[in-house]
């Protein structure tokens, strides 16, 4: 039989100074020890295999250590050190509470903390897995653990803190456990090697704590199996053929080919994948977390982040130098994506296929993206509307009915005349033109502030005609003439004789159309009559689902006051309902064309079905009841006499 031991237990650290990780709980129970504050109980939690036990160990021997050093570490020389090396020490007592975790493993565990120790100071008890423990094992230490004997030291550890009962937590000093980080493993397991004489690479000891998982003893027993496979020398490709991991190569293959948008050769890299036995989601796991690298590797500051060793470092700062950041959260994206979908896909190795063919086109699309961005803006720059300098001479045959007019800022407005006869502009409606001055007469005045007009003609303009030299004409406006805020259909029309209006009378006109607007607004108030609100009522109910509110609707009496529809209803309940239906004022006011309709509801009281109260029966004595029949039956009185019958006064 064999003496081997596995590295897990071989090198199971004896000081507070050899854990790995744990700093901040080690330093703290040294303080403890060195200020004699040392709690009576302790909850280690945390991952597994990140030293919880080990350090409830190595806190137990130091306890009792009869030459501790100064910086208060266990010597591992004296009596009480030795008997514990050796599992020989009756002063520690360690309980597995996965197969101890009834009401009678807790019962003895407590009967032995009456015996005080019998070498040294301290009797500790570590219960490890201590959340397999049940709720009345749990109840039944509660009130030992709370007040221990002075020589009782309790150390509990678990993986599972949310199991454990909170009047457990507030009895203890809790400390948390890290996962073990990549770099620190790796200086542990080039010392193992050093101490082993084994010569190992530094990437395949990286691949050994990236499988770990943050547990040194997960990569102290995969370290034994790679030794196991490999010897005394252990490779990178040793590692990835043991531990069937895809080798960094693969991917960074993919991501070149990506940026050359070469899918041919990432069609037969995706094909060799899975031809050596890898499953297509671990490949899609392992190409998002070398883009998180890559992306990692853009700026110095998270440089740190990257757990790969020196050489890899080098490699994946060049290819992020090459990858913009652009495609990498795209990248990402998709894959994010097709992971989410994969346990739902029918095929899912076509699924990653074309996940990969996205890939390979991102940065042709952001670039086409980018070009539709420039050519819209350049559009709509090019089509950016700018205010008119010109008028132009409307056709005759125009629908002056849809012209709309708008006054601007002060502008000089110029209108062409034409040789030929043509139809009035809008300025010569606005304003009549001036009788002929020879040019002799002629004076020249002082340019005028002037407004800018707009038309907007509703039929299709009719053919050009060629125009003469344009003669300036200047149109007089007022000072601040009011904007309206909407064009409005005018029923400004063209006489026979091209009769002119002046833009002082624009306001007239608005207010004319305003007033029209006014009556033919009364003439739709006054045609709604309770006769079509109870129409469109007894419409309204048919849409309700509720029986309930159906029936409360159909007793409702309305009324119209102006206004004002009124409602009556005979209950708080069905007034309740009724305003639960909010929807119906809108429709309502829509239906009729009533903006300031108003819904009032009252309650009636005599629209309640009055039933009266039945009333109490009273209960007759046996001499009423006697009464009562002979009253009703004179001949039981001769009954009575005949046969001498006494009535019950009861």
């Amino acid at each position: 039989m064999s003496n081997f031991v596995v590295s897990a237990r071989k090198y199971r650290p004896g000081r507070f100074e050899d854990v790995v990780g744990q700093e901040h709980v080690t330093l703290t129970l040294k303080n403890a020890l060195r200020n004699d504050h040392l709690a009576h109980a302790f909850l280690f939690c945390g991952p597994r295999g990140v030293g919880k036990t080990t350090c409830a160990r190595i806190l137990a021997k130091t306890l009792n250590c009869q030459n501790i050093s100064e910086d208060f570490e266990p010597c591992n020389e004296c009596e009480s050190c030795k008997a514990f090396n050796e599992n020989a020490s009756f002063n520690i007592t360690e309980l597995d509470a996965a197969s101890n975790n009834s009401v009678e493993h807790i019962r003895a565990l407590i009967e032995q903390v009456r015996f005080q120790p019998q070498q040294g100071k301290y009797k500790v008890f570590i219960i490890d897995e201590v959340h397999m423990l049940s709720s009345q094992a749990f109840n039944a230490f509660l009130k030992t653990l709370e007040e221990p004997p002075s020589y009782a030291i309790f150390i509990l550890a678990t993986t599972e803190k949310h199991k454990i009962l909170p009047t457990i937590l507030s009895r203890c000093q809790i400390f948390d456990f890290r996962r073990i980080q990549v770099p620190r493993m790796v200086e542990h397991l080039q010392a193992i090697c050093e101490e082993e004489d084994i010569a190992a690479a530094a990437d395949a000891l990286h691949i050994i704590g990236q499988k770990a998982d943050g547990a040194l003893r997960d990569a102290l027993s995969i370290f034994d199996r790679i030794v196991s496979f490999s010897g005394k020398s252990i490779t990178y490709e040793d590692v990835i053929s043991s531990l069937n991991v895809l080798d960094y190569d693969y991917y960074f293959k993919i991501v070149d080919a990506f940026l050359t948008e070469d899918r041919v050769s990432i069609m037969n890299l995706f094909n060799n994948i899975v031809y050596n036995g890898f499953e297509p989601d671990i490949f899609l796991i392992g190409l998002a977390e070398h883009l998180r690298n890559l992306l990692v590797c853009k700026d110095a500051a998270t440089l740190q982040l990257l757990e790969v060793s020196d050489n890899l470092k080098d490699r994946y700062k060049q290819q992020a130098q090459l990858t913009p950041a652009s495609f990498i959260m795209t990248a990402l994206n998709l894959a994010s994506d097709c992971d989410v979908h994969y346990k739902m896909a029918r095929n899912k190795r076509l699924l990653v296929e074309m996940t990969l063919l996205k890939m390979t086109y991102i940065n042709r699309a952001i670039e086409l993206s980018k070009q539709s961005a420039v050519a819209e803006k350049k559009s709509l720059v090019e089509n950016a509307i700018e205010p008119p300098k010109n008028i132009e001479i409307a056709p005759k045959q125009a629908d002056f009915a849809a012209t709309s007019i708008s006054v601007v800022s002060p502008a000089p407005v110029v209108v062409t005349n034409e040789s030929k006869p043509s139809p009035p502009s809008i300025v010569e409606q606005i304003e009549p033109p001036a009788p002929a001055i020879p040019p002799s007469e002629k004076k020249e005045e002082a340019p005028l502030p002037t407004a800018e007009i707009s038309t907007t003609v509703a039929e299709p303009p009719m053919p050009t005609y060629e125009k003469p030299e344009p003669t300036p004409v200047v149109v007089e406006t007022p000072k601040a003439p009011p904007k309206p805020e909407a064009p409005r259909k005018s029923k400004l029309r063209r006489s026979s004789k091209h009769s002119l209006i002046s833009l002082k009378n624009i306001n007239a006109i608005t207010k004319e159309i305003e007033e029209e607007e006014e009556g033919q607004a009364d003439l739709q108030l006054q045609a709604l009559t309770i006769e079509d609100v109870r129409v469109y009522w007894e419409t309204y109910i048919e849409q309700v689902k509720s029986d309930s509110t159906k029936s409360v609707l159909r007793s409702t009496a309305l009324s119209l006051e102006e206004d004002k529809v009124i409602a009556k209803v005979g209950s708080k309940l069905a007034e309740s309902l009724i305003r639960g239906e909010r929807d119906f004022l809108e429709r309502l006011r829509k239906q009729f064309n009533r903006p300031n309709l108003i819904f009032e509801i009252r309650i009636d009281e005599s629209l309640v079905a009055k039933t009266e109260a039945p009333k109490r029966k009273k209960i007759l004595t046996p001499r009423e009841k006697y009464a009562k029949m002979l009253a009703t039956n004179p001949v039981i009185k001769d009954l009575v006499d005949r046969f001498d019958l006494v009535v019950d006064e009861q």
